[in-house]
């Protein structure tokens, strides 16, 4: 066992520690590290060939956006948590390294999904006093992230970042005695809510998490938010309110929020290789990708990513969606709040409506999404094809002319008409 002394609510200057040793001068160089070992199966079929933490998000990998505001805070070093495919992961971000662009990065690797907390752990020998870890399908503010080194530093308190939320069943809800967490519940039902604050999932820790995860019991995975629920008493997490941006990934129409939602704070950015024909129509906020085509009368509306080498067919009408890169798109169109996977094409006059649908993902049930539809990489979809609200068409899967799809079309699937 090691020792865990329980700090009094509210006396800043007398708290004991918990054997990270005395308080740190300001300053002090402080790690980040960022979980995105997991594979994200409510994305399939787009994350089949890539991990959820290299979805693109307003042009460029999540991830990317996630160690920018790491880094825009100060933070030097990071330890990268990978595991499935994470070859794409490290590949990637050794480019960013050798243009000299963003923090150093450590990586460890997690060899099977055994939770967040078992995550962690694999990080341990690459750190050293305090440090901040973010779950990589997160996106905040660089406020925030500096709010929170301030807040360890000055405190010494292990810290959770903590938002309200109007539905707090799809998160960690957190009640609070004065500043501190005093309860944290994973999911809750209905019937159990007693908060709208939620677990925002950007922590900043001392060792002592490491024995405190070691002693946790596995139910299953072992988790990090299953540790910090069982120890609040003996490991005191301080809560730090925020409401600012906090995009999370954790359906596929959250591609869009997300995607919608970093436009809304950078604008519209179109490269200088984009083709945009004088009749057609950019609203922004947009992000056009390199050697893109916008033939006449396209319309790209708000919210809406285009990537690398996409054809969009004359007067081809898209709003808020996220489209890979290249991807064809024949003429008359009309597509709304949908995905489009990388190397897809996509037959003139098809319609993918959005509008509220009921989603099921993974065999749970989403009701009343609004979310267009998902079209996989690599996949033909037929002239005059209809896509119903929240759709899902598989990698490699084939549509013929004028049929209508529905619900879930699996991977290298035909779907003829009648």
């Amino acid at each position: 066992m090691f020792n865990w002394h329980r700090r009094p609510i509210g006396d800043d200057e007398n708290r004991l520690s918990t054997g990270a040793g005395p308080r740190k001068e300001r300053g002090r160089a402080v790690k980040a590290v960022i979980l995105a070992a997991g594979e994200g199966k409510r994305f399939r079929p787009l994350t089949d060939i890539r991990p959820k933490p290299m979805l693109p998000v307003a042009g460029k990998p999540l991830l990317d956006h996630v160690v920018d505001r790491l880094a825009a805070a100060g933070i030097e070093e990071v330890v990268l948590v990978v595991g499935y495919q994470r070859e794409r992961i490290q590949t990637h971000f050794s480019e960013r390294e050798q243009d000299g662009h963003g923090p150093n990065i450590t990586y460890a690797v997690q060899e099977n999904p055994l939770g967040t907390g078992d995550a962690l752990l694999t990080a341990e020998p690459y750190l050293g006093s305090d440090f901040l870890v973010v779950n990589g399908d997160r996106i905040v503010e660089q406020a925030l992230i500096e709010r929170l080194i301030r807040r360890r530093e000055e405190t010494g308190d292990q810290c959770m970042v903590i938002t309200s939320v109007d539905d707090p069943t799809r998160y960690g809800m957190v009640e609070l005695d004065g500043e501190y967490v005093s309860s944290l519940v994973e999911k809750p039902a209905t019937h159990e809510v007693t908060s709208n604050l939620v677990n925002a999932g950007i922590y900043a820790f001392g060792p002592d998490i490491f024995a405190a995860i070691r002693q946790t019991e596995r139910r299953g995975e072992l988790k990090l938010t299953q540790t910090l629920a069982d120890y609040l008493r003996q490991l005191p997490v301080r809560a730090l309110r925020y409401d600012g941006l906090w995009l999370e990934l954790a359906h596929p129409w959250d591609l869009l929020d997300a995607n919608d939602g970093i436009l809304s704070t950078t604008g519209s950015q179109v490269t200088s290789t984009a083709q945009v024909h004088p009749d057609a129509t950019i609203t922004s906020p947009v992000a056009i990708g390199a050697d893109t085509h916008i033939a006449p009368g396209g319309r790209v509306l708000r919210g809406t990513t285009l990537g690398m080498n996409v054809r969009l067919g004359a007067n081809t009408v898209i709003t808020n969606s996220v489209v890979f890169s290249d991807v064809t798109i024949g003429p008359g169109c009309v597509l709304t709040d949908c995905i489009i996977g990388e190397g897809a094409t996509i037959g003139a006059h098809t319609t993918i409506g959005g509008g509220g649908a009921d989603v099921v993902l993974n065999e749970s049930v989403y009701s009343a999404v609004e979310f267009g539809g998902l079209i996989g990489h690599n996949a033909t979809i037929g002239a005059d094809v209809t896509l119903d609200p929240g759709a899902i068409v598989g990698n490699h899967t084939t549509v013929e002319l004028g049929c209508t799809v529905s619900g879930r079309v699996e991977n290298d699937t035909h779907v003829r008409r009648g």
